[in-house]
């Protein structure tokens, strides 16, 4: 799994992310205690229980698909721009994906995770303000990027819960992974990476996405961070060339 070093624009949403981080340092494992599901008062009953089961601490790579199952995943929205056209170019395609949302995006824009949930994809914690540095930080500080991501996802989706947790740029510890897990989360990591947010060009994404799937599963592709058109036409030609290759299309294993 490759890891990704800090970009321009992780780095503005580590900046309004540390805002939060800091004024929530003080409550946010505790108010995770205390309402587990995160959920609001007219969620279902079962949603609002604070039962949460436990899951693998392992990284997940395979798919609930089996052998031949592919995982389209899609990282740091959700973006007004350009989830709205992920969305429509995956129900084109009759795909589900798992949706890893920073938590300042989710909650500028809960109309957008909604949505994401409506079609039938699956959320995924991607922390707070995305910081590929998360490995070197303190327990304290992991905690409250992973549960008030958690939490502003939740709350943002109507009661939904993330059922996976990827850290930003694979940045995950030992800690992390345990505390992911304990909250239900199964740690989420990737085997192609498309390296969309480079820009390399569609054809580029499409031919690694060829050449690489035979390593893995997971798929890496992105839905926010600046002009996503590439990823746009890369889907649009790589999900019918899977189905053409005898692939379906799945979640990740919990």
């Amino acid at each position: 799994m490759a890891r990704h070093k800090g970009r321009g624009w992780h780095g503005r949403l580590l900046a309004a992310g540390l805002g939060v981080t800091a004024l929530a340092a003080a409550t946010s494992v505790w108010t995770a205690q205390a309402d587990p599901a995160g959920a609001p008062a007219s969620a279902p009953a079962a949603r609002r229980s604070g039962t949460v089961a436990k899951v693998a601490t392992d990284i997940a790579h395979a798919s609930d698909r089996g052998d031949r199952g592919v995982n389209i995943t899609i990282d740091d929205g959700p973006d007004p721009v350009w989830t709205p056209q992920v969305l429509r170019v995956l129900e084109d395609n009759g795909v589900k994906a798992t949706f890893c949302m920073v938590g300042t995006q989710a909650q500028a824009h809960p109309d957008l995770v909604k949505d994401v949930v409506a079609a039938g994809h699956r959320l995924c914690d991607h922390t707070v303000s995305h910081d590929t540095a998360m490995d070197t930080q303190s327990e304290a500080y992991q905690s409250q990027q992973i549960l008030d991501a958690e939490r502003m996802i939740t709350k943002a989706s109507g009661g939904v819960r993330p059922q996976y947790y990827r850290a930003p740029g694979g940045a995950f510890t030992p800690y992390s992974r345990q505390l992911a897990a304990s909250r239900g989360m199964r740690p989420l990591g990737w085997n192609v990476d498309t390296k969309d947010f480079e820009l390399p060009g569609a054809d580029t994404m499409v031919a690694t996405v060829k050449n690489e799937i035979s390593n893995g599963p997971t798929v890496l592709f992105h839905d926010a961070g600046g002009d996503r058109s590439q990823t746009l036409a890369a889907l649009r030609e790589v999900l019918p060339w899977l189905k053409q290759q005898g692939y379906s299309f799945g979640f990740p294993v919990r």
